[in-house]
């Protein structure tokens, strides 16, 4: 059984202690923790999930846009992945995964499609220095249209890996987004195969397991047919309007634990 986890960012401000409890409960194995630098102290984070059994197997990143043509917003972009990577080293939870995207909700290019793939490129390979030097690996997530204008499928994911050429790169491919971007997401996992390094899931209404239509299992065989065996991380969203919030009224904290329930139900009874 590969371990589960769920994004913590899912909660929204939520305390760490009520979150872990919630995870617990759910039947998770750990946690995909937020990049909030400044507001989670790190050592308290880490303790909290160790106390409850959970691992923190890899973190979100906050807002920071590493591809703008601006060196002025992208140097601080980069500033805060530095000092997430130093955060990141003192949960003491092993060698999480730093996950790297561009900024979510930038759909267009500022300047040009091709200078701005360029400085991703090149950000995502200093990053990947940074984290190198502390031994953590990093994942790149792959997003959807309405979320990014850069690196929407796995094809372009792998031609990224190329391009940055750093050994502890890998890809996250997503199976909401997939069910927005790619043709068939299982031919999709298969063809990424062991540049695959972490794993998201919800179904096509960003629901439970289950909820929509996305052929999850499908998708399971293919993380078998590759071998992938790393964590399975849940990210759901309540119902309701606004992708970019997660509070979505009163009691949302209680159907998104539910969500992780149910969804961790069906990974086990599809053997995941």
């Amino acid at each position: 059984m590969r371990p589960t986890g769920c994004c913590t960012w899912i909660f929204g401000g939520e305390d760490l202690a009520a979150i872990a409890l919630r995870v617990s409960r759910a039947g998770l194995d750990g946690v995909e923790l937020h990049g909030d630098v400044g507001g989670i102290d790190p050592v308290r984070a880490g303790r909290i999930f160790a106390d409850r059994g959970l691992t923190i197997f890899s973190i979100t990143p906050g807002d920071a846009d590493i591809s703008h043509p601006d060196a002025a917003i992208r140097e601080q972009a980069l500033a805060y992945y530095e000092r997430l990577v130093g955060w990141a080293g003192q949960l003491g939870h092993g060698a999480p995964r730093i996950s790297v995207h561009g900024l979510v909700g930038r759909i267009r290019p500022v300047s040009t499609q091709a200078g701005e793939d360029a400085l991703l490129a090149d950000s995502a390979r200093r990053i990947c220095a940074m984290a190198e030097a502390a031994g953590l690996p990093v994942v790149f997530e792959i997003l959807n249209r309405y979320e990014s204008h850069q690196v929407r499928t796995v094809a372009e994911g792998l031609a990224l890996l190329d391009r940055v050429g750093a050994a502890n790169l890998s890809l996250l491919p997503d199976a909401y987004h997939m069910n927005i971007e790619e043709a068939c997401p299982a031919a999709a996992l298969r063809a990424g195969g062991a540049s695959i390094g972490l794993y998201h899931v919800a179904d096509s209404n960003r629901g439970a397991i289950g909820d929509g239509h996305a052929d999850i299992a499908a998708q399971i065989r293919a993380l078998d047919d590759i071998g992938y065996d790393g964590p399975v991380i849940i990210e759901p969203a309540a119902p309701g309007p606004d992708p970019f919030s997660t509070d979505k009224g009163e009691g949302y904290r209680d159907i998104l634990e539910d969500m992780l329930l149910r969804s961790v139900r069906a990974l086990r009874a599809l053997g995941s």
